[in-house]
């Protein structure tokens, strides 16, 4: 059988690559606050919140995670401290990838140019991208593009960056709301959804869904 080999491979990176561990800094700040189904819906809360936050018109991520933790702090009665949220985005940096991305990025490299669409600032992600342990044909932020993802001006600076289109390439994500809905009414055909356990699977945006990074250049026959 015919495999897709696309020109580039492009990523979502914190959450599908980077362990993105918001809502354990939540829970060191905030545990001792809320008992265990409060820090629950706090924890759900922010996540939303941050959704909610970057499809407003663009913003510095510091400000979206302040606005965010505001929100939620509000709406569970929890005092809000703008010191609690700058702890929480100097943590984003410091954070490296789940344990099977750097094996399978590298064995992908050698074969396909790799690219991350992120929704981050171009200060932050140079120190997230050294721990993948791969080369990247290229690294494009929200901050950068004028846009977060779930927003098409994010891809669209992506694929005017790159010269291509939707057509030429694959496009990985372990988010449906971030990436793969939008993907979907992008006209990217080849889509990879890395099932984290974030968002429960939805067939309808038609992917090839892969347990974990190390699986993914099978994808590719290799």
């Amino acid at each position: 059988m015919d495999r897709f080999r696309p020109k580039y491979v492009t990523f979502d990176c914190h959450g599908t690559l980077i362990n993105f561990q918001m809502a354990e800094a939540a829970r060191d700040l905030f545990g001792h606050l809320l008992d265990g189904l409060r820090m629950d819906e706090f924890v759900r809360n922010f996540q939303g919140y941050r959704l909610d936050e970057v499809m407003q018109d663009w913003k510095p991520y510091a400000d979206v995670v302040h606005n965010a933790l505001e929100r939620t702090c509000r709406r569970n009665n929890v005092t809000f401290r703008a010191e609690d949220a700058e702890t929480i985005y100097n943590r984003i940096p410091t954070w490296g990838p789940h344990q099977d991305v750097p094996e399978g990025l590298a064995k992908l490299a050698k074969e396909i140019p790799l690219v991350i669409l992120t929704n981050s600032m171009i200060a932050q992600i140079p120190s997230n991208v050294a721990k993948l342990g791969a080369p990247f044909h290229a690294v494009y932020t929200a901050e950068q593009a004028g846009a977060y993802k779930p927003h098409f001006k994010a891809f669209e600076y992506m694929f005017d960056m790159l010269g291509c289109g939707p057509e030429d390439i694959t496009h990985v994500s372990s988010s449906f709301r971030h990436d793969l809905m939008s993907a979907y009414d992008l006209g990217i055909k080849s889509k990879v959804w890395v099932n984290r356990g974030h968002e429960p699977a939805n067939p309808f945006y038609e992917y090839t869904e892969i347990r974990d990074v190390s699986e993914l250049p099978g994808v590719f026959g290799l």
